[in-house]
Order: C-alpha cells, then structure tokens, then sequence
C-alpha cells in the first residue's frame, strides 16, 4: 500500500510480489481478513435465557455481596429443571456483569516503606501442623513480629491465647535480639485480649500497652478492626512462616519434639535461616533504628492470691498446689505465658508450670504429688475420690497401676497402696526408676506391687555411701600458733 501512493496497481502488485488480479481486489475492498469475517453467533440456545436479566440482575443490584454460587442454589429452588451444568456459565456472566456494571472495589495502595520506621506484631495459630511434644499434641501459637523494610522477623512460641503478657515478651524478645527498635509500632488492636474484659480492665490493657511502647519510644498504633490487608506486611508473612515451618517438619521427618524447649529452638532456627537471606538489608536498617533502653520493662502480669485449706490457690480457673506452710498466706504472682513465678512479700520462693483452663470452661489442674503426699499418708482414702486425682500421679504408669489395685483390691487398701507407691517415689528420688517397674508388673497379668521388696530394692547402697574418717589436731597444734603470734606482736 505505501508503493500504491506512487505507483499503478499493476507496477505496485509487482514491486510487493503479488499478483495483479490481487492488487484489483484490494482496491476493491480495503478491509482486513479478520475485519471480513462473520461475528460467531451461539451454537445452542443460551440457558440463561429469560433468567439472567429478569431474575439474577436484581438479585446482584439488591444485594452487591452475594456470592454466585448462592445465586445460582437460589435459582435451581425456583427452576429444579435448571441442570447443574449452568453454574459456570451463570459465574462467568455474573463476573462480567460485576466487571461492567457492578459497585466499585477496594483499592489497596502499596506503600513505601522507610528504613527504621515500622514494625508489626501479630499471632497466627499453628495448631493445624500437629505438633506433639512429649506425646502430647501442642495447642499454640506463636507472636510474629516484622520489620516492614528490611523484612527482619522474629518469632516466639505461645501456649495460651492472645494476651498482653504474650505480646510484651515477645516483642521484648524481638526487639533485644534486632538490637534497636523502631519508632512506630503496630498491632491489631489487641482484639482477643480486650474480648470480654469490662471497661475498666480495657483501660487498664491500653496503659501498659501504651507504657511499653513509651518505654523503647516507640508511636503505638493500630488498624482498623477486620481490614486485615491494612497489617498487610505481617499477615503475608504469617502464610510464608507456615508454609516453611511445614516444609521443615515434613524434612524433619517427624512433628514430635521430646520437651518445649527443642521446639522452640527448631522454630528460632527456622526464623534465623529466614532472616540470614536478607542480612544485608537488615544491617542496613538496624543502623537507623532507635537505641535500646538499659534494661527490659515487665513482661508479667502481677497477681495477689490466697494460699487456702486445700493446700493451692486458683488463678485464672486453673487451681495450683504449693507446699502447706504456706497455707493462709497472701503470695504475688508473676503470670507470665508459660509459667508463674511465685513470691512471698519480696521473697522469691519457686516456679510453677502454667496451666490452661479446658476450651469447656471446665477447671484446670497443676498438681505436684510432692507437695500432697504428706497429708495423703495420714488421710489415703482421700485420694479416692479426689478432684485433681488424675493430675495428681507424676507419670501414666502410676495412674494405671491405681486401676488395677481397685480392681484387684479393697478401696481403702487399694489407696494405701498407691500412696505408699507415692511416698516411695518422692522420699527416695525414684519416680522414674519405679514408674518403669510399674511398666513391668503392668505388663503382666497377675502383676501386683510388694512394697516390701520395693522399700529394699530403692533403699540406699551401704556400700555406696563415702566412709568418713575424721581426725582430731592435737592440742599442742593450738599452743604453736599462739606462740608465733605472740611473737609477731612483741
């Protein structure tokens, strides 16, 4: 065609190496091939037809939410004869009819992220992955916090819910071990630990929050409640964090872990390789990010409770047994996520395990048998039919054993027995070394303790203990130092 504009049809035809009667036929119609072709009409009759416009166009107008597949369940109630190989053509209509006709969406607007100025915090439950530890499945989550720059992250294994003691000593955690701190910090509102907390403790949650954040001088803030991508940064990397500890565990071979501790050092490690990818960016912005203070703030909540007759306390619908000298006496607790620290006025005494409450509302338990087990020698038959009987015995052995002797015994004979299996444990230091005889009787059928033949095979080796021979100095030893220090002084 650019030849056309100076030559004949014919001169122009040959220039393009095409034939003449070609040329003619493009001057007769300049269209394209495609621009000649016949729209494609339908190859069978539109379903939808009579329906779509008269009946599902007002259902979308009335309510702008509504899922498809909801539209289309309600049609097939007003026309059964409507197949169930209508539901994708009926979805792609109703995309194309949102994408021309229907209400306008949100936009997310990407941000750009300064070096040393946000980090984030949140909790992402990880009981979906079946983590065992000590046999037992581990109901948790774990506190996530993110540098919004350099994509620092630090994670912290959480056993209870999402409370302000968890985030306290997780961000403490992540903050001591980034070694500054950024000059805005953000959460989501805090939304599980407000949950049915009366106005005054709402208060009380929102000052230590705020307090924590004034103690490394960090702006405290907020997104709205149920706009998850405005914690975009954090969220994302909840499923990335998932996704690599599944990966881990299925390379690991096994999800149980023998205690706590090496869980959480298999989840430190995991975070480590993660933030080893980006070492150059975070060093980059850890040199702009805010000193650290000297010392840590609180990470605990401070509670007053009373020792009572029944040789505990209960906090937080989980009753605690302590030694009985402290019955009647008023002690601080310390809660933290995973234990309790006790004190008697400033005195530190000991260290209890936390305790959940049952997801039924029904009471917890933590129980040491140590700590009973005096008052169960005086009073055996007590242990029949006792609250906390189960949590009482330190090892599943024992509590089968007590099975079998209120099958094989009289109650009040059964109880003595087991409490003199306790005494027997607690006294000689055996409780691991008997709990494996118990295996072994259990194993048997007709298998029974004989507590005389136990008390000999744990009773202290004569042998085995040190001979002492003490020598006594002579007197005249004495009156040699006094001379030379005479002596010295004349």
């Amino acid at each position: 065609m650019k030849m056309r504009q100076t030559m004949s049809p014919r001169s122009a035809a040959a220039c393009a190496a095409f034939s003449t009667a070609t040329a003619y036929r493009l001057e007769a119609d300049m269209r394209l091939p495609s621009q000649k072709k016949a729209p494609r009409g339908r190859r069978r009759p539109d379903p939808l037809a009579g329906i779509f416009d008269e009946e599902i166009v007002p259902l979308l107008e009335a309510a702008p939410g509504i899922r498809a597949v909801a539209v289309f369940e309600e049609l097939q109630r007003r026309h059964p004869e409507l197949p169930d190989g209508v539901r994708r053509t009926m979805e792609r209509r109703i995309r194309s009819w949102r994408a021309l006709r229907g209400p306008d969406r949100d936009v997310i607007f990407r941000q750009v992220h300064e070096p040393g100025r946000m980090g984030l915090s949140d909790f992402t439950d990880m009981a979906d992955l079946g983590v065992r530890v000590a046999g037992v499945k581990l109901d948790h989550r774990l506190y996530h916090f993110r540098l919004s720059c350099s994509g620092f992250e630090h994670a912290h294994v959480i056993l209870g819910g999402e409370s302000y003691v968890a985030l306290a000593e997780g961000l403490q955690n992540a903050l001591w071990a980034l070694g500054g701190a950024p000059r805005e910090h953000r959460s989501d509102s805090l939304s599980a630990a407000f949950r049915n907390l009366d106005a005054s403790a709402r208060e009380d949650l929102t000052r230590r929050y705020d307090a924590l954040c004034r103690h490394y001088r960090m702006e405290p803030t907020r997104n709205n409640r149920g706009i998850a991508h405005e914690n975009g940064t954090i969220e994302s990397a909840h499923g990335h964090l998932k996704a690599a500890v599944r990966d881990a565990l299925l390379m690991r071979g096994s999800a149980a872990f023998d205690d706590l501790p090496g869980y959480r050092r298999f989840i430190d490690e995991l975070v480590a390789r993660k933030n080893a990818r980006c070492t150059k960016r975070i060093d980059a912005e850890r040199a702009v990010l805010q000193p650290l203070p000297s010392m840590r703030t609180s990470d605990y909540e401070e509670v007053l409770v009373m020792v009572t007759s029944s040789g505990g306390f209960t906090l937080r619908k989980v009753f605690y047994t302590v030694p009985s000298r402290l019955i009647g006496h008023r002690l601080r607790v310390r809660l933290y996520d995973d234990r309790l620290d006790l004190f008697l006025g400033g005195t530190p005494l000991f260290t209890l395990q936390r305790g959940r409450a049952d997801a039924s509302g029904k009471h917890g338990h933590v129980v040491d048998y140590r700590h009973v087990i005096h008052a169960l020698r005086r009073k055996p038959m007590a242990l029949l039919n006792l609250v906390y009987r189960d949590q009482l015995f330190p090892r599943e052995a024992y509590r089968r054993m007590f099975d079998r002797l209120l099958e094989r015994l009289a109650e009040r004979m059964a109880c003595r027995t087991m409490v003199d299996l306790l005494s027997l444990a607690h006294e000689r230091a055996c409780e691991a070394e008997l709990a494996a005889v118990l295996e072994s009787l259990l194993a048997t059928p007709r298998g029974m303790p004989d507590m005389a033949a136990l008390r000999g095979r744990f009773a202290p080796d004569p042998a085995s203990l040190p001979e002492v021979v003490v020598e006594l100095a002579p007197l005249s030893a004495y009156e040699a130092l006094l001379d030379a220090r005479a002596e010295e002084m004349a």
